[in-house]
C-alpha cells in the first residue's frame, strides 16, 4: 500500500485544487488571493464588462503576475533571444 500525502486549497468551504506538493499548493494559494484582490479592483473601473469576463481577467492577470510587474514597472515582455552555446566539438585522435 502506498502512502500518499495530498495538499487541498480550500476556499470558503469548498476545494478547489489538489497537490502534492506544498510549495505549488502556496503558490496556488496566493494566486486565488492576487486575483480575489484585482476583482473588486478591476469592477471599480469604467469598462463595461460582465461579472463573469471581470472574474476571468482578475485570475489572468493573477496567473501572470510575474509578466504584469514588469510591464507595470515600464519594461518589455520582449525576450532578446540568445544563441544557446553548442559545445565544441573535440577530435578523437586515432592512434598512429
Amino acid at each position: 500500500m502506498a502512502v500518499v500525502t495530498q495538499f487541498v486549497v480550500v476556499r470558503e468551504g469548498v476545494e478547489k485544487m489538489t497537490f502534492t506538493s506544498k510549495k505549488e499548493a502556496d503558490a496556488y494559494d496566493k494566486m486565488l488571493d492576487i486575483a480575489d484582490n484585482l476583482i473588486p479592483f478591476l469592477s471599480k473601473s469604467e469598462l463595461d464588462l460582465a461579472e463573469n469576463d471581470i472574474e476571468k481577467l482578475g485570475f489572468f492577470l493573477a496567473q501572470h503576475k510575474d509578466d504584469l510587474q514588469v510591464l507595470l514597472k515600464g519594461g518589455s515582455l520582449d525576450k532578446k533571444v540568445t544563441p544557446k552555446k553548442t559545445p565544441k566539438k573535440t577530435e578523437n585522435k586515432e592512434p598512429k
